[in-house]
């Protein structure tokens, strides 16, 4: 947990102290940091599986859970999550990520397909990858979506994304019950599901509404769920529309400063309250709240020099290799991990007792991962490691920006995952 302190008159946090960090990751960190630079992620798969068994335990039976591919797609993390007791299937916005989601699903595994500006290309090979259910963004993408399916001699089935007028639950980001580019707004939802219907490509199925992300109330996010499955079965039996999938979105949330985390039980409880009718597939499709705490970022100390009365350490990577720091609005929790390598030239710069900035290898002074943070002691050469970084890290990346190395990812071993699926590399 990062601890408030007042340093130089400004409100900062201090940072993390090493032996915070898991004894494997930092033993793994410093022995490659002998051998390489260092900009890149540590994950542990075994975390990733007992955190996805965790939620499919806690869920109803009723509950299809699917993992959002958007916020680690590192293939042996996904086969973790895919293990047996975790997840059902997989959730992917591109043709990257539908591609090898079908390299790792059992057969029969659900496969959802969402996000905005589906192209026909992409559509069709969305297709050909094998979703199960794509959520359709706009009554343009209905046309595509039914002419990839008639060239492929099918019919797509397809969810409506739902843009609701109104979301009772709050979180870190609103995509719902507002203007925004996804999903279509409520009130034009009827003659939508009158131009699927009437479209031959399409098997109309349901809908999707991911209206929110981040949110670590429990109880007010069981309470949007059944929302939405009631919604749900009043459109369907109003509209006509033979209900058979119900997609709640995501967006369970985690604490990155120490404030209080989701109550699993409680979401549990609450949504246990529910009884969707038979025949009808209610999905969950959490990504950050399975794979946060599997990741540990790291970053080498290239150099730290001060700047008009500010303290500045300069690391590799920096948002180039995890960008995720730079869109919240606290610090994010960060460790100094020392290291007695020291191979000059010149003596060692380093600053004690100091608040920093933690900015990047990046030519824009947008590179910067935390600002004001108090470290007891920090070193050219010593790493910078910020734990919670399995979700939006690697993926997430400003990583094409002046062609630096892109951020490594690297998984453990001695961390099995008991019944794991036999998949490709």
């Amino acid at each position: 947990m990062l601890s408030p302190v007042t340093a130089a008159g400004t409100r900062c946090a201090r940072a993390l102290d090493a032996e915070s960090l898991p004894a494997v990751v930092r033993d793994h960190l410093l022995e490659r940091a002998g051998r390489e630079p260092i900009s890149g992620y540590v994950y542990d798969a075994s975390v990733a599986a007992s955190r996805a068994r965790m939620l499919r335990a806690a869920l109803p039976p009723w509950a299809t859970l699917l993992f959002a591919v958007k916020s680690n797609g590192h293939a042996p993390v996904l086969r973790a999550l895919l293990a047996e007791g975790g997840v059902d299937g997989l959730e992917v916005a591109s043709a990257h990520e539908a591609r090898l989601a079908a390299t790792l699903l059992p057969a029969g595994a659900p496969l959802a397909a969402a996000g905005p500006a589906k192209h026909p290309q992409l559509l069709g090979e969305l297709l050909d990858a094998g979703v199960t259910v794509l959520h359709a963004e706009s009554e343009l993408e209905l046309r595509r979506i039914s002419v990839a399916a008639q060239e492929r001699g099918v019919r797509a089935a397809v969810a409506l994304r739902v843009n609701p007028a109104e979301v009772a639950v709050t979180g870190t980001l609103a995509m719902g019950g507002r203007s925004s580019a996804f999903g279509i707004p409520e009130p034009d939802v009827p003659a939508a599901i009158e131009h699927a219907l009437g479209l031959p490509g399409i098997d109309l199925v349901g809908f999707h509404m991911h209206a929110v992300s981040g949110n670590r109330d429990a109880r007010a996010h069981a309470a949007y769920v059944g929302w939405v499955l009631d919604w749900s079965l009043e459109t369907a039996r109003t509209r006509g529309v033979d209900l058979r999938w119900v997609d709640a979105g995501g967006g369970l949330g985690v604490s990155y400063d120490g404030s209080p985390e989701l109550d699993l039980a409680v979401l549990a409880e609450e949504l246990d309250r529910l009884q969707p009718p038979a025949g009808v597939e209610v999905v969950l499709e959490p990504g950050r709240w399975l794979v946060n705490s599997c990741g540990w970022y790291a970053a080498e100390v290239v150099d730290i020099k001060d700047s008009y009365g500010q303290t500045f350490v300069i690391v590799r990577g920096g948002i180039g290799g995890y960008a995720l720091p730079g869109t919240e609005d606290f610090p994010f929790p960060v460790a100094v991990l020392p290291r007695e390598e020291w191979a000059g030239p010149g003596p060692r710069p380093e600053r004690r007792t100091t608040a920093v900035t933690v900015s990047g290898e990046l030519c824009t002074p947008e590179d910067v991962l935390v600002r004001d943070v108090v470290m007891e002691r920090v070193r050219v050469g010593d790493l910078l490691v910020f734990p919670q970084a399995g979700a939006y890290g690697h993926e997430f990346a400003l990583n094409a920006f002046l062609g630096h190395p892109v951020a490594t990812r690297h998984v453990l071993a001695g961390t099995p995952v008991p019944g794991a699926l036999s998949s490709p590399a």
